[in-house]
């Protein structure tokens, strides 16, 4: 006989496997009707199955919800949400898009939709800078002409942000923002929150980069912009957390691509011209797809979370130390934190760097699931009503 649980070969005698302690069957007699035996290994506690990735970042999206007041596991495809970008798209419904969130185009409260949106003209807005900024690229270094440089950093630096701006604009089903409203928020407030950030920094200056430096700079950034996103939605007086991501990820837009200019100006002015060009491009090209989960999306964590707690209320001073705001104002903190802080050894590959942008993002889907939610249980009082 060989043992049904190891196969060794066994005593027919015994009543265990020397090799591995399992129960052997018994031998029958005759004339019983013989059954099956149950090899149960009595020393041994079966560990229950590991979770699966997937598995285990739904659970983690679960907990995730919670913070925004939500049930549940996030499950979004987001083979769905992004299928209309390949999808041949006509002129006028690019033009329909852009007339949105006018006085005569925004949907009533009932006519809005809370199904996940299918954004795609940031796509186009992404090749139409893509395609600039190859024409500037030939005109500086083909035909060597230095009065292309500032264009070159310009949309460079612009490219990214300014099309991730427009994807949540495309995100926010009210269509209740226009994209003039949306423009002075990146320009105008894009600017503000620099400056208010260099008045914080007056206060708390950053001698070295280090791991308490690059908290300062965690809070004192992503405080200065908080001030410019809570100016805007208290101008506008949002009621819906979707309107508060587009509000946050525009200032964060503006401020990612003034401080990317910069860079790419200092790096290309800072070597006297002559290795510029080559470092130029290089932070051009880095802060580029950084830019997808940096400023414009922790920036939008704290504009949709400032709109969640405050609710259909007006902004006052009180929403800003809600602790529901106040956590979720600490991740988009602790997200920039570690981005700047001198973790060199998990930066092969950027690892550390897509870490943190597919964090990010957890939080904005979680965020973007919620606004549409809050959406549906608005249908759902106008229908009971």
């Amino acid at each position: 006989m060989f043992c049904g649980n190891c196969g060794e070969k066994i005593n027919t005698d015994g009543k265990f496997c020397t090799s591995c302690g399992c129960v052997l069957p018994q031998r029958v007699p005759s004339h019983h009707s013989y059954v099956q035996p149950v090899l149960v290994d009595e020393r041994k506690v079966v560990p229950p199955e590991p979770l699966h990735v997937k598995e285990q970042l739904l659970q983690a999206t679960g907990k995730l919800n919670a913070l925004v007041g939500e049930q549940g596991e996030l499950k979004v495809s987001l083979r769905e949400v992004f299928s209309a970008v390949l999808a041949k798209h006509s002129k006028e419904e690019g033009e329909l898009l852009f007339i949105a969130g006018t006085g005569i185009t925004t949907p009533q409260e009932h006519e809005i939709s809370s199904s996940w949106p299918k954004p795609w003209l940031f796509s186009r807005v992404f090749i139409t800078f893509f395609l600039t900024y190859a024409l500037l690229y030939i005109c500086t270094f083909m035909f060597e002409n230095p009065l292309s440089i500032p264009g070159l950093i310009t949309i460079g630096s612009f490219a990214v942000p300014f099309s991730l701006l427009i994807f949540f604009w495309e995100m926010n089903a009210p269509r209740n923002i226009s994209i003039y409203e949306i423009a002075k928020m990146f320009f105008v407030g894009g600017a503000a929150s620099l400056v208010l950030t260099l008045v914080l920094y007056s206060f708390l200056p950053v001698d070295d980069v280090d791991f308490s430096g690059a908290m300062i700079i965690g809070i004192v950034e992503e405080t200065g912009k908080l001030g410019i996103i809570a100016y805007f939605i208290k101008k506008l007086n949002p009621k819906f957390i979707l309107n508060g991501l587009l509000i946050g990820a525009t200032i964060g837009a503006g401020f990612a691509a003034f401080e990317s200019a910069g860079y790419a100006w200092y790096a290309y002015s800072a070597s006297g011209f002559i290795l510029g060009d080559e470092m130029m491009l290089d932070v051009i090209v880095l802060r580029a797809w950084m830019a997808i989960g940096t400023h414009v999306a922790w920036s939008a964590i704290a504009g949709a979370a400032l709109v969640y707690v405050k609710g259909q209320h007006s902004l006052m001073k009180d929403h800003l130390f809600d602790f529901r705001f106040v956590r979720l104002l600490g991740v988009a903190i602790i997200l920039h934190a570690v981005w700047d802080m001198p973790l060199y050894s998990f930066d092969q590959f950027y690892f550390r760097f897509i870490v943190l942008i597919l964090l990010a993002w957890v939080f904005i889907f979680t965020l973007l699931n919620a606004g549409l939610q809050q959406i549906a249980r608005l249908h759902q009082e106008v229908e009971g009503a």
